[in-house]
């Protein structure tokens, strides 16, 4: 038997999204308590909320929309790495995670705490470091933080080189307390076509043997 583990924020109407995006809102439209027969209830968002991959659409005008995007690279083997301390994840800093030879890598920086509370100063990558983790073969790159680029990025470096090399994303992914090393990810994007990202359920099993 294999151990869950949960690596996505509670999706409330207390989340943060990236400012100037459409926040959570839920309508009811049809509640038992109130004499209805059925809750039923709509839900206004932004697609870019809580654990979300990014279809290459996002970035890229020739970029493909979601229900286009393979879904292998979401489900498989991975590796946590920690890397604390940095505003931008280098080359060097992925060296570790490269070196396990798995081909789907999550980064634990703890620098963006609460979900709850949009701070601007979260970690991101550097073009290069995804660079090297391409020429690698790796072809999925998660992080704890909204997004691979800097918070102030207009020209999203990361994201370009997501796209050269055919890399998926997940980004606001939840990494704490999660110790470095290989577990299974699971984290499917929902079939949503012409968008330019979906929502996952991100969740982590323990490997045994």
């Amino acid at each position: 038997m294999t151990d869950i583990i949960d690596i996505s924020p509670m999706i409330s109407e207390e989340i943060a999204v990236w400012p100037g995006d459409t926040p959570l809102r839920r309508e009811v439209l049809c509640d038992i308590s109130k004499g209805s027969n059925i809750d039923l209830s709509t839900i206004h968002s932004t697609v870019h909320i809580g654990a979300h991959a990014d279809a290459p659409r996002h970035y890229s005008e020739t970029g493909v929309t979601m229900e286009h995007v393979p879904l292998d690279p979401y489900i498989g083997t991975c590796f946590v790495q920690t890397v604390r301390g940095k505003q931008l994840i280098e080359a060097a800093d992925c060296r570790e995670a490269i070196a396990s030879g798995i081909k789907r890598l999550l980064f634990r920086t703890d620098s963006f705490p609460d979900p709850r509370h949009f701070n601007q100063n979260f970690a991101a990558f550097s073009a290069e470091s995804i660079e090297e983790m391409g020429s690698a073969g790796v072809i999925l790159v998660g992080i704890d933080t909204p997004s691979v680029d800097p918070f102030s990025s207009k020209s999203l470096p990361a994201h370009q080189a997501l796209k050269k090399f055919n890399i998926a994303n997940l980004e606001g992914i939840v990494l704490n307390g999660v110790p470095d090393g290989a577990y299974e990810l699971i984290a499917l994007p929902l079939k949503l076509k012409g968008f330019d990202a979906s929502p996952v359920r991100a969740i982590l099993r323990t490997l045994r043997p």
